[in-house]
């Protein structure tokens, strides 16, 4: 148990919005379930920002910018790695993918968890990045989470019925998959979606695990408990008024 007291640490960083880096093979889920957590009937347990990346590639079909992505040019991409506005990028297949701290940041600084969605490669990055949640470009605790399919024909599977890529192009992500998941262990938590409905259930409730802990919760118990306070106080002056009415009364029925 601790000892009740909270140092100015701890307070500051229990204001703040934790950081969740989800990471998994194309084809996992992954999407279906932050759909979930945001949209579906999870949502009104979490208050959750997704940060939305930015890409060079072209967008596909039905993909929104600014919803899906934020699609940008090379030239534009490159400025902002020189000044320095990215959480973490990579070059992957030819075009830059990357987190921005503006989808980031203002969040966290409000209170508000953040939801990221990268490859490991980015999530490494990051990881390393906020290894000292005290210091760095967050200064807030970043939890990870790995999304596994239950098996690589299953996988396949659903690689095939999106329809988005050919047989050769699927080949190739299954050969990735294989060495992402190789990097499971570096993450926190590992979850493997057999059932989207399941896997967004236990993704919500790592989620609301950590907002629920000591040093989250501590701004607003002091909160309650100086509520109580305040009550007591304002109970004693009406216990004091109560009590001299009662002996007035006393007083008067002596005399009589």
């Amino acid at each position: 148990m601790t000892d009740g007291t909270t140092t100015d640490a701890e307070r500051a960083a229990g204001s703040r919005g934790d950081l969740f880096i989800l990471s998994a093979p194309s084809g996992t889920g992954k999407t279906t379930m932050i759909r979930a957590l945001l949209e579906g009937e999870l949502s009104g347990l979490l208050e959750l920002h997704f940060a939305i990346s930015h890409t060079t590639r072209k967008p596909r079909g039905g993909e929104v910018d600014g919803q899906d992505y934020h699609f940008t040019d090379p030239e534009t991409f490159r400025e902002r790695i020189a000044e320095e506005r990215f959480l973490e990028w990579a070059e992957v297949h030819n075009n830059y993918y990357g987190t921005s701290l503006e989808e980031v940041v203002p969040f966290l600084d409000r209170g508000i968890d953040v939801l990221l969605d990268i490859d490991v490669q980015g999530a490494e990055r990051v990881l390393e990045l906020c290894s000292d949640p005290s210091k760095g470009p967050l200064r807030t605790p970043v939890h990870s989470v790995f999304i596994l399919p239950p098996s690589r024909s299953a996988l396949q599977e659903r690689l095939y019925q999106r329809d988005l890529d050919d047989r050769e192009e699927i080949e190739r992500r299954l050969a990735v998959s294989r060495a992402e998941i190789q990097r499971s262990p570096d993450y926190e938590y590992v979850i493997v979606n057999r059932d989207a409905r399941a896997a967004s259930y236990v993704l919500a409730s790592i989620i609301l695990e950590k907002r629920h802990r000591q040093m989250r919760m501590r701004g607003e118990v002091e909160e309650i408990l100086g509520d109580f306070d305040s009550g007591q106080d304002e109970g004693s002056m009406s216990g004091s008024g109560r009590g001299a009415a009662h002996d007035q009364t006393q007083a008067r029925a002596d005399k009589g």
